[in-house]
């Protein structure tokens, strides 16, 4: 089958029930995305499918419809993401076990929601779980990182508008 990961067609040879983490992991090589607890509950594996995120453990790699993503893909080659930016500025890793899910999960709320609340990230952050405890940091990295995109879009009609005239 084919599949669609950050941004580059891979071929895979696999049964069609295979998670979606171990043909990442085992057979692409992309080690971002890390196993928890195989049953999609602690956040650690997960992963967008166009742009929506996914616990890969529980996944199989037959229902991937879309574009995979995963940290490895989130910035581009030139700059981190909002959300890896707030984590470094915030120092919220501490193990960093699970920070690839924490980052994936709060990537995905960003994008639909630039101006989370602390309920909003609750919510949105409450399938990732953290064994060392940072949650007051990503909440903080999650809102300086909603603060940082909601800055770029506002910049962004601005430059369109100096493009078009």
């Amino acid at each position: 089958m084919k599949l669609t990961i950050n941004g580059k067609i891979h071929e895979v040879d696999v049964a069609p029930e295979m998670p979606l983490l171990w043909v990442l992991r085992d057979e692409l090589n992309i080690k971002g995305p890390k196993f928890g607890c195989g049953i999609a509950m602690c956040g650690a594996c997960t992963v967008h499918i166009d742009g929506n995120p996914v616990r890969s453990c529980s996944f199989p790699v037959s229902a991937v419809q879309g574009e995979v993503t995963t940290i490895e893909g989130l910035g581009s080659p030139d700059a981190m993401h909002a959300v890896q930016e707030a984590w470094v500025e915030h120092q919220v890793a501490q193990c960093g076990y699970c920070q690839s899910g924490q980052i994936m999960s709060a990537a995905a709320l960003i994008a639909g929601n630039s101006s989370p609340s602390d309920k909003d990230i609750d919510t949105a952050m409450s399938g990732n779980l953290c064994r060392c405890g940072t949650y007051p940091r990503i909440r903080a990295a999650v809102k300086t990182a909603a603060s940082k995109v909601r800055e770029i879009q506002l910049q962004a009609p601005s430059e369109n508008a100096e493009e078009v005239s």
